[in-house]
Formats: structure tokens, sequence, C-alpha cells
């Protein structure tokens, strides 16, 4: 049996509220709207964990923060964790990353045979939180509001020229692979920044929406004292006292995000004609980390488990999977098993270790029965938070903070916090239920405490002295690329050619 080739697309914060059914009709993304149009469309698709490297390290492993130790964009993904690229490519697959993922820790690679970029995020421990100092803000890598004041149009910027550079070696990966040189099914992932803020784009795709009619949230911004104490750690993270949020920065802001939906939907059409050009045949998952509240409620960015921020777009076109739309809730947990099955790879030997479930039998009609699980233990939080998304509830618990009972059917924008509602009572009890047999919060704690603490020592010892950073510098062999004299030219002319000559 032919496995198959698999390219992955993934993306950075984006809001899945905005992919109902794929791209809203509003947005101007025609290859993601036909990529939309013969995948199955999973409406109600949930990060793991609403921060980069967490979501990244549950996405490749199936395994919850807890399990992997990745709590926050600091804490090593340890070479030990199978990822889909290692069982991909035990089973044969040549797997190859362009782009993001975040990797922190020596092992830049996590299965992947092959890597043609480094990352755009630095790979060590200095981004380390500590719940030793709760509300201290390392205003160097923290966010704050600055991406929303400083949202605009630019030609080029550091996440632009990054995303230009992924899109370019992934196009030319595809290329490649189409000569048809490696006998090998492949899993290519190219995985970008955007639309993650700072909100900057592209004029030519900022003119798309001058007339667009969702520049501003559904849910205003209300006062500080009205939030859940996670939302205020949040702004008080974001150093929200430190600048002056008007009409004006938020439309430009959001606009500026959906511009970049559209910067990113060309980089995708440019990688399916080099599929469709190399007479290649894949299939394609599109997904993105996390979300982003985008205002709502004057939140912004992630961290944090109301939809804006925790859901995220997921679509998968497969042979044997009809394109529908799904509206049982599913995890980025769950990409992990779903490509081993896709690909035929057993995964029976961790399946016992991991999180998610595959997504086949869901769309092929089974019922899904499994809760969404989600965690949260990095900067805002000063201990772990969890999340169960189940039907149409959402239930949240913190041992700092009330938990919080949503009905989504009901309450889409999440206002209204039911864990003292008699009448839903009986429902509060069965997620306490099932969130005890899963967590204990207090020993959560403690792990999460003890990772940063032995990070903290590490990091700053590691900065005296002698530096040598871990992050992936990737190899290109000049001596083998192009014309070279220990080749034949008539040879490399012909192999490079696809569809072939005569």
């Amino acid at each position: 049996m032919t496995k198959p080739n698999i390219l992955i697309v993934m993306v950075d914060q984006l809001n899945g509220t905005l992919f109902p059914d794929g791209p809203a009709d509003w947005l101007h993304a025609p290859n993601l709207k036909a990529l939309a149009a013969r995948s199955v469309r999973f409406a109600n698709s949930y990060t793991a964990s609403p921060l980069c490297a967490p979501g990244r390290a549950s996405f490749m492993s199936g395994q919850l923060p807890s399990r992997t130790g990745v709590y926050d964009n600091a804490a090593e993904f340890r070479s030990d964790i199978p990822t889909f690229a290692h069982h991909l490519r035990r089973a044969g697959y040549l797997t190859c990353l362009s782009g993001k993922m975040h990797f922190v820790g020596p092992d830049q690679l996590h299965g992947f045979e092959e890597r043609l970029t480094t990352d755009i995020y630095p790979a060590d421990f200095g981004w380390t939180p500590d719940y030793r100092k709760p509300g201290e803000r390392i205003d160097w890598w923290y966010h704050n509001m600055a991406s929303v004041t400083g949202a605009g149009v630019a030609e080029i910027t550091n996440q632009m020229e990054y995303d230009d550079e992924v899109a370019h070696f992934a196009v030319q990966r595809i290329y490649d692979l189409g000569r048809g040189k490696d006998p090998r099914p492949w899993l290519l992932c190219a995985s970008f920044t955007h639309p993650h803020d700072p909100y900057v784009a592209r004029k030519k795709y900022w003119d798309l929406y001058e007339d667009c009619e969702h520049l501003l949230p559904e849910v205003s911004a209300f006062p500080y004292e009205e939030h859940d104490p996670h939302a205020q750690r949040i702004f008080d993270a974001n150093d929200w006292k430190s600048y002056d949020i008007r009409e004006e920065h938020i439309r430009t802001a959001r606009r500026a995000y959906f511009a970049n939906i559209s910067y990113l939907d060309d980089k995708i059409g440019q990688m399916m004609e080099a599929l469709a050009g190399t007479g290649q045949e894949a299939i394609v998952l599109f997904v993105s980390d996390h979300g982003d509240m985008l205002g709502e409620r004057g939140l912004w960015f992630k961290m944090n488990f109301f939809e804006g921020s925790a859901r995220v777009p997921l679509m998968i076109a497969a042979p044997g999977l009809s394109a529908q739309r799904i509206d049982a809730p599913v995890s980025t947990l769950d990409v992990c098993p779903t490509l081993c099955e896709l690909a035929g790879v057993d995964m029976a030997e961790v399946m016992d270790w991991t999180d998610g479930q595959s997504l086949v039998p869901v769309a092929k009609g089974a019922e899904r029965t499994q809760p969404v699980a989600m965690e949260y233990a990095a900067e805002a939080s000063y201990s772990p938070l969890v999340a169960l998304r189940q039907g149409r509830w959402k239930y949240t618990n913190c041992a700092l903070d009330p938990e919080q009972l949503f009905d989504l059917e009901a309450d889409p924008h999440e206002l209204n916090n039911l864990w003292e509602d008699p009448a839903a009572a009986e429902v509060l009890e069965r997620f306490r239920v099932t969130a005890a047999a899963r967590w204990d919060l207090e020993a959560f704690d403690a792990e999460v405490r003890a990772s940063q603490a032995r990070r903290w020592v590490v990091y700053e010892a590691l900065r005296q002295g002698g530096y040598y950073p871990w992050d992936f510098q990737p190899l290109q062999k000049a001596s083998e690329r192009y014309m070279r004299n220990h080749m034949d030219l008539n040879t490399v002319e012909a192999v490079a050619r696809v569809p072939r000559g005569d």
C-alpha cells in the first residue's frame, strides 16, 4: 500500500471563531476557501494550551503540557517524547519542517529529518516565568499593548521577512520532492508566524479590508474590575495601564490582522500551485497553534480559555474523508494520532501516554465522547489553569480563582458564568468530578514551580562566560546545489525538470 504524502500548514495565533465553517465569507482568502471546500472542517477545535511553545509541543506529541513539561515559551521539549514526525519517520517517511515550531532546548528537530529555516524565537530558557514573583513583568519579552497602538502598514517587518522565507523554502522543497529523487513518502510542515502580532501588514493586503464591517469587537471592553481574576492578570502582564487604547487603534489592529490572513492565503496558494504543477498529491492539514482575542472584552493576544484565544481552525483534506463540517469539540492533541492513522502508522506503543484521539472515526460519523482538555501554566498565571470543553459546555478551574462554567450555545461570548447557578449545579458537579480525576492541581503547581526554578539556575549559568545558544542553524550544501564539476550537466538538467522533457 502506498503511503500518502502529507502537507501540514500551520499558522500562528489565528482566531478559530473566524473559521465557523472554513474562512468567514468576508475574509479575502480564496485559497483557504478552496481548501475548505474539499476538507473536513472542525468548527470547534481547541488548542491544548493557548501559548506558542506549549501548544505546539502538544500538537506534535498529542500530550498535554502536564505530560510534556512544556509549560511555557521557555520550557524544554524533551527529546524522548515521540512526535508525529518521529512516528512517520520511523515508518519510512521523509519528514521536513520549514518555519516556526518554537522548540526550546538542544533538540531542534524532534523527529524532523530536515529543517529548512531557523526559528523566529529563541531556543533557550530566557523567557521563563517565575511563580515565586507574582506580578513581575519582564518587559523585554512580555507582550505589551504597543502591538495594538503601533499597528498599521509596512512593506517589510521582522515577521514578514521570516514568513517570506518559510514559504520560499517550502515551495522549493515541494518542487524538489516532485523531482522524485527520494522514493519515500513525505511529510512537509510549513509553519508560519502570521497573523501573530505585531499587527502590521503589507499595503496590498491592507487595502482589501478598507470597507470591512468587522473592525470592532462584538463585545466591547469593560472595566478592569469586572473581569475575572485571570483576565485581570493578563491585563497587568500586558502593561495595559501604560497605554491609551482608542477605537482607531482597535480598528487598525484588527484590519492589519485580517490583512495578514490574506497574506498567508497567498503563501498557501503558492504551495498548492507547486503541488499541482509537479503532479503531486498530498493530504493537507491546516491548523493554528492558538487564537487571538482581538480586542474582545478588551483582551488581546491569548493566554486564556475564552473562545477567541483557545479556539483554532482545523481542516483536513484527505482521500476517503468526505468534505463536511463537524461541530463536535476536538483538539490539536488529536492531530498526532490522526496523522498516524491516515498514514497507516501504528501508535499502540505510546497511546497509553497520549491525550488525543484520532479524528478519522469522527470524520466518518463516529460520536466524539472524550472531552477536550486544555491547560495553561505560563506568563500571566500564578498557578496552573485547566479547562474542559464537552458538548455545549466549557468548564475552567484554577486553585486561585472561582470556577467558570459557560453554556456556549446560549452564551457564545461567555459573559454569564453559571458556576453559582443552581440550574447548572448537576453539570458543574460532573465537570468537577471529571477534572479531579484528570488533574491534581496542587501537584501540577509544584511541578511547574520546580521546572521554573531549575531553568532560572541553568539560564543564568549558561549566560556567564562563553555563550553557545541552541538556536537552529540551517545547513545548505553549496557543493550539491545547481551544477558542480562532480556532476553530469545533462543529468542535472534532466532530473531537475518537472515534468520531464523528452
